[in-house]
């Protein structure tokens, strides 16, 4: 933190008449938290020194040795519209206790950071790119209970479509102005919008289109999305929800991820003398995807109902294959793009049940290990009949179930520790967390077994 940065944001807040500062941060699993404190409470201390929480409540820490500091994240200060007094709100790093306030590693944010500086150390590429595709269902109402005697759930939409519902007009589209509230609060916090629609999900699946950024910028645009659109939501009484595949029978919601690597000002992922106008490099990227894609559904696709969304029939990726706009392989490699300089790949797998640090650290981490051992995904038996050399062969299916992806993870996960970008320990905490989810689920009767068994 420098004192100019300082002074610059203290004269901000005190001309827009802050009274609150807010600072939010993700627990490990990537649940949203924050923390309020009185405007006169900005310091240069707190803002060096942070402010003390406890970090087993994040998921970081046992209970026995969990004090912890948040330290304000200046560069990300914006107003909060969602809170009746003026508030400056800003983006947290969990920091150890220690004299230097060294960054916890099992912070998503810090995990972003090093995989980027990871990318720069290994002479590859200056910056990487994202551009993400949020795809969501607005609900009217939603109802849900698991207890000991009662299970269920209810979710009702206004809408309703012969047949599927992609880019539906209005007034059948019957949120388009909602979305526009929606991404006129995301300019104002500086989160840029391509566009937005309806999508294919006939009862109220949504999409808004963001457009490139960094690594850690893309995680909390992602994060403030989420926001901004529960906060949104409660305001016009609905319910939004970015649950994979909250109804059967219709289209689940993903958080596709357009890619690219950029050195010295130049997109080194364009090669117009390469298939799909991809270089060799990017045919690298490509390759380590693939290789380690078991092992990223665990982090890119960590709930058990995200594998519910990853079954063929609803344009959902189920191949570890890639190809040009084929929206069932891992990988699509967009054929409409025109411009050199955003020639990318697109990983369709992930959804927004992950946390977006964390997703889209292991995935450059995938694919700088792929470009660091030259893995040619033709040669590795991943390519579509239509690339050169390829030879056709029985679809790879990506894992079915999120237990699938854990053992995976588990025999495969030394590329992610390059550079020590993902400790050991955080791998360790991921895999007993998710671990327990599934046991949580496999324990309880579900719904749907009462109608098959109950009278059997």
């Amino acid at each position: 933190m420098s004192d100019i940065k300082f002074a610059q944001v203290r004269k901000f807040a005190q001309e827009q008449g802050v009274q609150f500062i807010d600072l939010k941060m993700l627990d490990l699993t990537g649940r949203l938290h924050h923390i309020s404190f009185p405007m006169d409470r900005l310091t240069e201390d707190v803002c060096k020194n942070g402010i003390g929480f406890d970090g087993s409540s994040y998921g970081f820490l046992k209970v026995e040795n969990s004090d912890m500091v948040l330290v304000p994240d200046l560069n990300t200060a914006n107003m909060d519209p969602f809170r009746k007094r003026p508030t400056l709100t800003m983006f947290a790093t969990a920091c150890l206790t220690d004299e230097n306030r060294t960054p916890f590693s099992q912070d998503g944010r810090v995990v972003g950071r090093k995989a980027e500086q990871a990318m720069k150390d290994a002479g590859i590429a200056d910056l990487s790119q994202w551009g993400p595709e949020y795809e969501f269902h607005i609900f009217e109402d939603a109802e849900f209970l698991s207890e000991a005697n009662d299970s269920a759930y209810s979710v009702r939409s206004g809408e309703s479509f012969y047949q599927n519902a992609y880019h539906a007009c209005n007034p059948f589209d019957r949120y388009d102005d909602f979305r526009d509230e929606v991404c006129s609060v995301m300019a104002d916090f500086g989160i840029p919008v391509r566009y937005h629609h309806h999508e294919v999900g006939a009862q109220g699946q949504q999409e808004i289109e963001g457009w490139f950024a960094d690594l850690c910028t893309t995680g909390d645009h992602a994060v403030l999305t989420k926001y901004i659109l529960f906060n949104k939501a409660k305001e016009h009484g609905l319910k939004v929800t970015f649950m994979p595949k909250p109804m059967i029978d219709n289209a689940g919601s993903g958080w596709h991820l357009h890619q690219f690597l950029m050195k010295d000002g130049k997109n080194i992922f364009n090669d117009e003398k390469g298939f799909a106008s991809l270089s060799e490099t990017a045919m690298f990227y490509v390759g380590g995807l693939l290789k380690h894609s078991d092992a990223l559904c665990a982090l890119t696709n960590p709930s058990t109902n995200s594998f519910k969304r990853l079954v063929p029939g609803f344009e959902a990726p189920t191949v570890r294959t890639f190809g040009c706009s084929n929206r069932g392989a891992a990988i699509r490699i967009p054929s409409y793009v025109t411009d050199p300089q955003l020639r990318r790949v697109e990983y369709r797998p992930p959804d927004l049940t992950a946390n977006p640090y964390l997703c889209t650290a292991a995935i450059l981490m995938a694919g700088l290990d792929g470009i660091i051992n030259r893995i040619d995904p033709v040669e590795a038996g991943y390519a579509p009949a239509e690339a050169p050399g390829s030879t056709p062969k029985q679809p790879d299916f990506l894992p079915r179930s999120l237990a699938d992806s854990l053992d995976a993870l588990e025999k495969d996960h030394e590329f992610l520790m390059r550079g020590d970008v993902f400790p050991e320990s955080l791998i360790r905490r991921w895999l007993e967390i998710k671990n327990d989810e599934i046991n949580a689920i496999n324990q309880r009767p579900h719904p749907h077994e009462f109608t098959m068994y109950f009278d059997f």
